[in-house]
């Protein structure tokens, strides 16, 4: 797996790509499932299941998953306009941000996750690797907790993905001994439909 981190820190952004809603579901709908006319079955299997999204993203493609880290920012206590469950996540936090994409460079998905900033280096000892390989390599017991799904649209993933929305997010909790890890918030491009078929099926 190829890591292409941004160094520069005058470069990095500053605040986060969050959808602007047009649809959203809590924890009830992510266990009960979407209708098959909302969204296809092989979509749900990617938004609601508890898997690993970059392993996902790699069994997907035949290829493998790179990741371009575009922004480590220490938040303190802030709650940085994240979903509610921020809260759970002790600080002062840390907040990170990583496109997933091709070799050739097209862009899979954007995820953003939030740490307790002095556990940070503890679970991501090397900050530019995917959270799943970080977390596999210490052979790290997790629970993923999907807690809610998106349905909206951004005009800045729309020029980073080259794909025209609305697009499908989510939100969950890592949990790790019983307690919150950290929470992430991730956007799939359209482009999967090439490998999952259409999101909204006739």
């Amino acid at each position: 797996m190829t890591v292409t981190s941004t160094a520069n820190s005058r470069a990095l952004p500053t605040t986060w790509h969050c959808l602007e809603s047009l649809w959203q579901g809590d924890e009830a709908i992510v266990q009960q499932g979407l209708p098959h006319t909302q969204l296809a079955p092989a979509w749900q299997l990617l938004l609601l299941g508890d898997g690993s999204p970059t392993r996902h993203l790699q069994l997907l493609t035949g290829e493998l998953t790179e990741v371009d880290v575009i922004d480590m920012s220490n938040i303190g206590m802030d709650l940085d306009s994240a979903p509610d469950l921020i809260q759970a996540v002790p600080g002062p936090r840390l907040r990170r941000q990583v496109w997933l994409r091709t070799p050739s460079g097209q862009r899979l998905a954007y995820a953003t996750s939030w740490w307790e900033a002095s556990h940070v280096d503890e679970y991501l000892q090397n900050r530019s690797l995917p959270i799943w390989a970080s977390l596999t390599r210490l052979r790290t017991e997790l629970y993923r907790d999907v807690q809610g799904i998106y349905y909206g649209n951004s005009a800045t993933l729309e020029v980073a993905f080259g794909q025209k929305g609305p697009f499908w997010g989510r939100h969950y909790l890592f949990w790790h001994h019983g307690q919150p890890l950290t929470l992430i918030y991730e956007v799939f491009s359209p482009y999967l439909t090439k490998y999952l078929g259409s999101m909204h099926p006739l």
